[in-house]
């Protein structure tokens, strides 16, 4: 059944015919459903009721400082043209960006440098020239496991501009003090700065992008190289095709993650926005129209519009999968 079902030759069954099962089967299935049941009541409890709750609430004015025995009003989609008028969101005060403008701003810097640098990281530790590949894979990927706000504390530490030991560094090699990077309170600055901490934590990218290399059959390359494959053919024509489902997972997640993106700023720059509003990120925005402003109503419209955008850039990224990402035991 599970065999036939891999190959698109069989549909799960009906509950017409769990009932026709033999007493022995609906007891397993009884059995499977008790230990399902603690993530089953998780998942509507703390993830479907919320999303339907939010959904409503974008149709209602609603806002934390009622009370919960207050009577919301229905106005229907007033919310949802608020949304599309708000210059904080799409063109942003005083001639600055808006705050989805600055996420879509930030992730097109991003994405090609989480994507590009943990696969190369992981060609490097896929060599068979490099001694201690182990000793290197594991501090690679020790980062990943801190804390993300403990990490956050200390790069900023790091990068201060007055005290932090980068710019010291720099001093010391002869830069002068007037020229060296303010970081993360520098407009040109602040999006590297950013950067640069997510590169630091790209150890479990390496990892996946690592297992997609070392599960490329070897007899490709040999056979590539009777070909007179140099070593950018032999990655283009074999490797790349090969780790393209690697690559596809890691991208997908990462678009995810940077439509999401929030920590960061939240932290290093206090939610503010600084510097320039170069920093209030879509999901800044979201939080603090929750939690400050305290507009449920508002803030679930603006869920639902981040959720939206999301589905459909993950659509489209599906759309397009299959003109370059290359699954071995497909058939077409």
């Amino acid at each position: 059944m599970i065999e036939q079902l891999s190959r698109g030759r069989a549909r799960l069954p009906s509950l017409r015919t769990i009932r026709t099962l033999p007493p022995l089967a609906r007891r397993e299935m009884r059995t499977g459903l008790t230990f399902l049941s603690p993530w089953i009541i998780g998942f509507l409890a703390f993830t479907f009721l919320p999303i339907i709750a939010s959904l409503i609430f974008s149709f209602l004015d609603l806002k934390i400082t009622d009370g919960i025995l207050s009577r919301p009003e229905f106005v229907g989609l007033d919310n949802w043209a608020q949304l599309f008028k708000d210059p904080q969101i799409w063109t942003g005060d005083s001639g600055t960006r808006g705050s989805l403008w600055i996420t879509i701003r930030f992730g097109l810097i991003a994405l090609p440098v989480g994507i590009l640098f943990p696969l190369g990281l992981a060609l490097l530790m896929n060599s068979r020239h490099l001694k201690g590949a182990m000793v290197f894979r594991s501090l690679f990927y020790m980062p990943y496991i801190i804390p993300f706000v403990a990490a956050i504390f200390l790069w900023g530490g790091m990068l201060n501009p007055e005290s932090g030991w980068i710019n010291r560094a720099l001093m010391s090699l002869g830069v002068p003090r007037a020229n060296v990077p303010n970081w993360a309170n520098d407009v040109n600055w602040v999006y590297p700065t950013y950067v640069i901490m997510g590169i630091w934590g790209v150890g479990n990218a390496m990892l996946i992008m690592l297992s997609g290399l070392q599960g490329v059959p070897t007899e490709l390359y040999d056979a590539a190289k009777v070909d007179g494959a140099n070593a950018w053919d032999q990655f283009r024509n074999v490797t790349f095709p090969m780790i393209s489902p690697v690559i596809f997972y890691n991208l997908t997640l990462s678009i995810v993650g940077l439509f999401q993106y929030f920590l960061v700023p939240l932290v290093v720059n206090s939610g503010t926005g600084r510097p320039g509003g170069a920093t209030m990120f879509y999901n800044l925005y979201l939080y603090k129209t929750f939690f400050t402003f305290q507009n449920m109503s508002y803030g679930s419209t603006m869920a639902w519009l981040l959720f939206i955008i999301i589905l459909i850039v993950t659509l489209v990224l599906f759309g397009t999968a299959r003109y370059w990402v290359y699954y071995a035991g497909e058939s077409r």
